[in-house]
């Protein structure tokens, strides 16, 4: 009978671990071992550290699921030894010297990008009152208050840092793809979960925060996963 993977979420930019809430309870109902890691979303290179430490101090197998610059995330983390398998919601998933920025720039900005907001420290921000319709359209107004009320600001250095050899080139991975996203374009989704050869690649009639809007079918694709990659 084969072993049940650890699961180790992984939240994305303007977000932290609570992102998953709507997640975890389904995952932890059909009997796994669930984690969601707390990444300072500083650099790139500090937020993989932090995920593939929490990965390897996991024991045995484990799938890692990476929600938007979370993909970027656990593209570099999923290097560590007990990690079987990548899962991609609506995320990053670059190759070795890309960075999200020239991702991005292969198409037009996404609506989402004119509610980003710098400070002074060189963190990025989504404007409060843009956040809904930016990050997740379709989540409830009262959840999408608290995660605009709550959001955890990116460095802006993420989206330069330059990502290394990635963990998809050597370990099976999966994509779901937001069909109405604003803030990563579905195209460029599609484009990724075909260059990393997603064994199942699933589109979601979604916003952005899928994790949250469409947490069952979210669920049901990591719990997939898992069983691909025991």
């Amino acid at each position: 009978m084969a072993v049940k993977p650890n699961i180790v979420l992984v939240h994305g930019a303007w977000g932290d671990g609570s992102h998953w809430r709507q997640v975890i309870p389904l995952l932890h109902d059909r009997g796994f071992r669930v984690v969601a890691v707390q990444n300072p979303l500083t650099s790139l290179a500090e937020d993989v550290d932090r995920t593939s430490k929490l990965a390897a101090a996991q024991d045995g197998p484990t799938l890692l699921v990476g929600h938007s610059y979370g993909g970027a995330v656990i593209t570099g983390a999923g290097h560590a030894p007990n990690v079987v398998g990548l899962v991609y919601i609506a995320a990053f998933a670059p190759d070795e010297g890309d960075s999200l920025g020239s991702i991005f720039s292969r198409r037009e900005p996404p609506p989402g990008a004119s509610s980003i907001r710098p400070d002074k420290q060189g963190f990025l921000w989504i404007a409060q009152d843009m956040f809904r319709e930016s990050f997740g359209q379709d989540l409830d107004e009262r959840e999408a208050l608290v995660m605009a009320v709550a959001q955890k600001p990116i460095a802006g250095r993420c989206f330069e840092d330059l990502s290394g050899a990635p963990a998809w080139k050597s370990k099976p991975s999966w994509y779901q793809v937001s069909k109405n996203d604003r803030t990563i374009p579905p195209e460029t989704q599609v484009w990724m979960a075909e260059r990393i050869k997603s064994k199942k690649t699933v589109t979601l009639e979604a916003g952005h925060a899928s994790l949250a809007s469409r947490p069952s079918e979210v669920a049901a694709l990591i719990v997939e996963a898992a069983g691909g990659s025991a």
